[in-house]
């Protein structure tokens, strides 16, 4: 990729912070308690735990190469087969775009104005995340310190104001099922979010070769920060609603309708759904910042910008297409997607980073 723009290694971590963060602290809690019931938490852990070796993977391939897995894959395996790889990854960035905002789209409904038509939520998010996505990455990071840190802190005093309503007797016993509810939730939170940070790395060519922060650190670091702050919600969902935590959507928001602090403090799930919004927009701008580099290496395009408005009217068309009924989007998600990311992403991404291991170990 061929770019002026460039960021601090700091100001990458606050945009992967919002990538991972984003619309998984909404979604994460309750699909996750569903699949692996009171061990949802300890999965988590152990997803985390391999969302950091796809991290070392991706950062040990920029740091010996200077390039993303795909730039350092056309020196590897020749343009052609580096094709092969990038196309079905554009599809797949097509298609998690529609889906974030088709769940944007399905939480204003069901959550907040459902008397207003979906398609009007979808084209207001999605013409903000490609205008977003126009303004360049640079803004794009100054601006995500602040939105972060705002959806951070209402999530999180949120969760600490529903104190009252938490019973600590719900997380036990951990593993009622035995071992497999426990290994299904691994796989559900590996596949989302920790499988896509490939998709992020490709935005590693973007820090400043002046910059001499320690990049591993600051990224490690980060994606413990974001392992805790959707550990929290789900040990919170799990407290506060207990056997029906897995059925209860939008897990946060729902928690914050429980508060009621003597009439004085109550009806404040609008607001924590407008931060868990932010959170799917910035996620939403960062996947088409992405999705518009690597159409525009493709493509071979010099104005890199020409590509966005275009390819938002098709996601946007797909959005208000693919689905008829909110059980099929579910299924789309927890079944066809993770099998998609894993064959598509992730067996690609630890090819090649095979080959440069064993290139820089030969040298």
């Amino acid at each position: 990729m061929k770019q002026i723009e460039t960021i601090s290694s700091w100001q990458l971590a606050c945009i992967f912070l919002a990538f991972l963060t984003g619309s998984a602290i909404i979604n994460i809690p309750a699909p996750m308690v569903e699949v692996a019931q009171n061990a949802a938490w300890l999965s988590l852990i152990f997803a985390i735990g391999l969302g950091i070796i796809l991290l070392l993977c991706a950062l040990f391939i920029y740091q010996s190469t200077g390039e993303s897995f795909l730039g350092y894959s056309k020196k590897a395996i020749g343009k052609w087969f580096t094709l092969c790889i990038t196309i079905p990854i554009i599809l797949l960035l097509i298609l998690i775009l529609a889906f974030i905002i088709i769940d944007i789209g399905g939480f204003f409904t069901n959550a907040l104005m459902r008397e207003t038509p979906t398609y009007v939520f979808h084209t207001l998010i999605l013409l903000l995340a490609a205008m977003t996505a126009r303004s360049g990455i640079e803004p794009m990071a100054r601006m995500f310190v602040w939105l972060i840190f705002a959806m951070v802190s209402f999530s999180i005093g949120i969760l600490l104001l529903a104190i009252p309503f938490y019973h600590v007797e719900h997380l036990f016993p951990i593993m009622p099922d035995g071992i497999m509810p426990f290994l299904h939730g691994i796989y559900r939170a590996f596949s989302f979010p920790y499988a896509e940070l490939i998709l992020f790395s490709l935005l590693l060519p973007f820090i400043s070769k002046k910059d001499k922060h320690p990049l591993k650190k600051i990224m490690i670091i980060t994606l413990c920060v974001h392992g805790t702050l959707i550990l929290i919600p789900i040990i919170a969902s799990i407290m506060a609603y207990g056997p029906i935590a897995g059925t209860v959507k939008f897990s946060v928001f729902n928690i914050a309708r429980l508060i009621n602090i003597r009439d004085a403090i109550e009806r404040i799930e609008s607001v924590i759904g407008l931060a868990l919004i932010v959170g799917s927009y910035m996620k939403a701008s960062i996947m088409l910042f992405i999705l518009k580099e690597l159409l525009s290496d493709v493509l071979n395009l010099e104005n890199k910008r020409i590509i966005i408005f275009p390819i938002s009217f098709l996601i946007l068309l797909l959005s208000l297409i693919m689905f008829d009924h909110e059980t099929e989007f579910a299924e789309a998600v927890f079944i066809t997607w993770p099998l998609f990311i894993n064959s598509v992403v992730v067996l690609p991404f630890l090819f090649i980073t095979l080959l440069a291991f064993f290139k820089k170990k030969r040298t």
